[in-house]
């Protein structure tokens, strides 16, 4: 690994990947960190896929490591690595905990969490007193591990996905071994401090928003009513097409709308399911009212989230128990004054409150939706109400830059 010669601490972060659309969130608060004078080395467990960055990227002055995707790939590189941190004064520690943790779950992944670790220590970066991971799953393995070789302390970030597809045993012992733990909504707090020894290291940390990124919105008067065929009414979701994001119940719901509304329904994201939520719409009797967009960059789906009058997500809990938490493509549509309508699922409540700041529905229900939908399409003056008090909420209780200072206090930021 490059070597930085200055004698701040280095927070080394380990990523799942990195850049990845689907999570700007981290790199905004990545971000965010280095204009409050961290230092910032971004270790990543993957290569990027996407094709597109958000500007956030280009402005990271971190250096970035990627360690073997699959230790194959470099297997020079990885014996060479576990050879050095055998030496290491935690090695013998990490090697249990890794020893128990496969007997526990014998796959491919936990060994290469092992390997990926083992490079991490041995090509770890100069004056770094610490690992930061974001998500509770691998990466949270990886510096786990890796922390134990070095005989560091580490800490995490925990979301959705690594919170409630991880087995609780290891939920558990991380949290046991962890210095401390922050997580992005109420509901995932409540949740792991349930699964702790010691409740008091887990703490709330709302990502917010970054206003200045998505600036504050003029005020709106929502006035498409869906009776003219020439204006219709724009609703739009944003999202990956998978399975937790429940874009076939919005299709069902759109398909339960009464025939004399006049809508339209845009889709930005990509995700393996997207072809078939494709040829789901086709066959419909309102194929041409649907747009596939794609993934785009943040200046498009801001413009996007500008011009919508309403923004969908129909999230639910997956068969394999994925989730969302708290999805800020929903702070981001309530900055620029969309009426949102989502589902009552995991943390969404704490933004979208009934009838106050949005609609909400229950999951796997179309047919809630599609009421839901109508009665937003129908009236411009409840989408006004809501838009004008989400944005207020907003405002008051989810600006990034309130969030970001808390989480600043917990790094190192002086002399090593």
């Amino acid at each position: 690994m490059q070597q930085i010669e200055n004698t701040a601490p280095v927070i080394t972060v380990v990523l799942k990947g990195y850049p990845r659309l689907s999570e700007t969130f981290i790199a905004q608060e990545l971000r965010a960190l280095e204009k409050l004078g961290h230092k910032l080395h971004l270790i990543s467990l993957r290569f990027p896929t996407d094709k597109k960055t958000h500007p956030v990227h280009e402005e990271m002055e971190a250096l970035v490591t990627y360690l073997p995707e699959y230790l194959h790939q470099e297997p020079v590189r990885v014996l060479k690595s576990w050879w050095s941190a055998r030496k290491l004064p935690g090695y013998k520690k990490a090697f249990r905990t890794w020893i128990r943790d496969l007997f526990r779950d014998f796959s491919r992944n936990r060994v290469r969490r092992f390997g990926q670790a083992m490079v991490l220590a041995a090509e770890f970066p100069e004056n770094s007193p610490m690992i930061y991971a974001h998500f509770l799953h691998t990466p949270a393995s990886v510096a786990r591990y890796a922390a134990f070789c070095l005989d560091l302390p580490w800490s995490c970030s925990a979301h959705a996905k690594d919170i409630y597809t991880s087995p609780n045993w290891e939920i558990s012992e991380k949290l046991a071994d962890v210095s401390w733990l922050v997580t992005c909504t109420a509901f995932n707090v409540d949740h792991l401090r349930q699964l702790a020894a010691d409740p008091a290291k887990i703490e709330l940390l709302y990502h917010g928003l970054d206003f200045d990124r998505f600036e504050v919105a003029a005020p709106e008067e929502h006035e498409r009513s869906g009776e003219s065929t020439e204006n219709p009414v724009r609703i739009l979701s944003v999202g990956r097409a998978v399975e937790k994001k429940g874009y076939d119940d919005v299709l069902a719901a759109l398909s339960r709308l009464p025939k004399d509304l006049n809508w339209e329904f845009s889709h930005i994201g990509g995700g393996p399911l997207l072809e078939g939520l494709k040829g789901q719409a086709a066959i419909s009797d309102y194929a041409d009212r649907c747009h596939w967009l794609g993934p785009q960059s943040q200046a498009e789906v801001k413009e996007a989230m500008r011009s919508a009058d309403i923004f969908v997500l129909a999230s639910r809990i997956a068969g394999d128990g994925d989730r969302d938490g708290l999805p800020n493509v929903l702070m981001e549509a309530q900055s620029q004054k969309a009426a949102i309508v989502a589902t009552s699922v995991s943390a969404i409540p704490e933004l979208i409150v009934d009838n106050h700041t949005g609609l909400l529905v229950s999951q796997n229900s179309p047919e809630e939706l599609a009421l839901a939908l109508e009665s937003l399409i129908r009236n411009p003056a409840l989408r006004t109400r809501l838009s004008d008090k989400g944005y207020e909420k907003l405002l008051s209780e989810f600006d990034a830059s309130n969030w970001i200072t808390q989480l600043s206090a917990k790094l190192p930021k002086g002399p090593v």
